[in-house]
């Protein structure tokens, strides 16, 4: 981690269906902070589901929305933030998260996230002919970004709260080292 870096949120990224809203919740309880998932918020202000901005408007659409959702995060405090699975391929993103923000990858095998999320029919990568294939594909393009974070915790054959004990825990490792 940068020194001199003021860590006053928590960030969380990684595939989807490596827990990252899930694990947000229950970390935001442990840390009395708000919670803000960054796909939410594009829905919210878009007034549309992301599978439409990508089917209507595309995938650059939708990462401008990333951008400008990312940009107004650095003015956030006290907040534990869950980000899209390809919103920390855009290196601006990262850099921008770890300004003020621990952030912290969640990460599963592409088979376990298979398994987690096959049954959503909300994932526009889900309705791809080969959906492991394209999970595969997509993760080992994002790993390498994956691995910028500040830390990494693996989250198979273990449950949501111990992913979040971990994660809180990480968190007050962090402040301490960077009041």
């Amino acid at each position: 981690m940068t020194s001199g870096r003021s860590i006053g949120n928590l960030a969380l990224i990684g595939f989807m269906g490596s827990g990252k809203s899930s694990v947000g919740r229950l970390a935001a309880d442990v840390l009395h902070f708000t919670f803000l998932d960054t796909d939410r918020v594009i829905e919210a202000r878009a007034g549309t589901t992301i599978s439409e901005i990508f089917s209507q408007q595309g995938e650059p659409a939708f990462r401008d929305w990333e951008r400008r959702i990312v940009e107004e995060l650095t003015r956030r405090s006290k907040t534990v933030i869950a980000t899209g699975g390809g919103l920390p391929a855009n290196e601006a993103n990262l850099l921008s998260l770890k300004t003020h923000a621990l952030v912290v990858c969640l990460w599963a095998s592409p088979e376990v996230i298979f398994e987690r999320v096959r049954h959503h029919n909300h994932r526009p990568l889900l309705t791809e002919p080969e959906p492991l294939d394209k999970i595969r594909l997509l993760l080992s393009v994002r790993e390498p970004y994956y691995r910028q974070a500040d830390v990494l915790v693996n989250t198979e054959r273990r449950s949501l709260k111990e992913v979040a004990a971990q994660v809180v825990h990480q968190f007050h490792l962090a402040q301490t080292a960077h009041p």
